[in-house]
């Protein structure tokens, strides 16, 4: 039984995937508890409208930019795609680290990068989401969805925590340049994983089609023009 609750596990470039997703999602959730501890607390007087904007500047992108964000997943070979989109959320949240720990932070700052951060994760979520497909094969899907899932919700739990804890000891400066850096490790995990064994979605680009090997893997993909 605990073979298949982990089978997914078995897929090499599987195990890469989640070891830096996991280490990327506690950034994130760290990054969320930090960014509004610094608006209530550092940049206003307890300003709950403050805070609330920061959460919606960060969250509003998503609705905008969803169905666009898809069509870019669909498009274009998700693995790169990532590679952009994490590097992006990671240039933003080591320069509201820099500006915070540099005494340097301003509320309108705050903002410009919150809603940075909004974007860069509107075109990250669905080619996260539809990557998993080309990392494992088929059989072994459902499973890494399931693990994916328990990944999200060990974050959601460890983040704050750990959030609250830098907080405490050394500020929220250093809270978000941690977040910045754990970027690095799903980088890494993309960058180090097998080419020849992902399991490239076909891409559609219109309504006629034609096959045509992917520049990646050498895998035949449907690519329409």
């Amino acid at each position: 039984m605990a073979t298949k609750m982990f089978r997914a596990l078995e897929i090499p470039n599987y195990r890469l995937w989640i070891i830096g997703a996991l280490v990327s999602n506690i950034g994130t959730w760290m990054q969320r508890v930090a960014q509004d501890w610094l608006v209530l607390t550092e940049l206003t007087d307890h300003d709950a409208v403050a805070t609330g904007i920061t959460t919606g500047l960060q969250f509003l992108p998503v609705l905008v930019l969803a169905p666009y964000a898809g069509l870019i997943a669909d498009r274009f070979n998700k693995r790169h795609v990532l590679m952009v989109t994490q590097s992006f959320m990671g240039l933003c949240a080591l320069i509201l680290g820099l500006l915070v720990v540099t005494d340097s932070a301003q509320l309108w700052q705050v903002y410009v990068l919150a809603g940075l951060l909004g974007i860069g994760a509107s075109f990250d979520a669905p080619a996260r989401q539809a990557f998993v497909s080309e990392v494992v094969p088929g059989s072994h899907l459902a499973n890494a969805v399931a693990l994916n899932s328990a990944n999200f919700n060990l974050a959601r739990l460890a983040g704050p925590g750990i959030a609250g804890a830098v907080i405490a000891l050394v500020g929220t400066g250093p809270a978000f340049l941690l977040n910045g850096a754990s970027f690095i490790a799903v980088i890494t995990s993309l960058v180090f994983m097998r080419k020849d064994a992902l399991h490239p979605l076909l891409r559609w680009h219109g309504a006629k089609g034609k096959c045509e090997k992917d520049s990646v893997t050498s895998k035949a993909v449907r690519i329409c023009c």
